[in-house]
């Protein structure tokens, strides 16, 4: 299995929310996700899965991470409950980790993924939003000093994306493929 992070986190100060909401609307950041994780398996926190339009993302299998052990999902054909994310680390397929922060973080640190998408908006941040920052620093440092950068830096909106790969990992082509023509190709369509 390919675990591979996908983040859209702001220059300098790596926030990824205030609060439980995204601090900027960039169409192209939404659609670079879209068409990275799309037909894909997903992994993300409660926080995150309820940010979720219905509480749904289309074509993809979504493994919600919670303690709640009786967390009810929306869809329970396409989405799955998950309470120990160490059951994840056998996952046959590639795994799209989607967020928040804290399961950033808790990758990071147990099962750190093998590929790194790494989008930093050169935006402004929404000033209107309230509650508190959320931030990827920890998880930006990590990255900095456990993976090599093996992309060119795509430039879409002012957001820059580049791909960065485990120092010493085998990646498997087919899933760096995929990212790239879905980053490449977002101009296109």
């Amino acid at each position: 299995m390919t675990k591979i992070a996908v983040w859209c986190r702001h220059e300098n100060d790596c926030i990824i929310g205030i609060g439980p909401k995204i601090p900027w609307n960039i169409p192209s950041d939404l659609k670079r996700f879209r068409r990275i994780t799309t037909g894909a398996n997903i992994t993300c926190g409660q926080t995150t899965y309820e940010s979720f339009p219905n509480r749904t993302l289309p074509n993809r299998q979504i493994y919600v991470l919670t303690f709640e052990k009786d967390y009810e999902v929306s869809d329970k054909q396409n989405h799955h409950v998950v309470n120990d994310m160490m059951s994840l680390k056998d996952f046959s397929e590639p795994l799209y980790i989607a967020g928040g922060a804290s399961i950033y973080k808790l990758f990071m640190q147990k099962l750190p993924p093998e590929v790194i998408v790494d989008s930093c908006n050169h935006n402004a941040i929404d000033g209107s939003l309230s509650g508190d920052p959320v931030d990827i620093k920890e998880c930006i440092t990590k990255m900095e000093k456990d993976y090599q950068k093996i992309s060119p830096d795509y430039e879409e909106d002012n957001v820059t994306t580049t791909i960065w790969v485990k120092k010493g990992e085998f990646v498997d082509q087919e899933v760096l493929k995929h990212i790239t023509n879905s980053i490449i190709n977002l101009k296109k369509g």
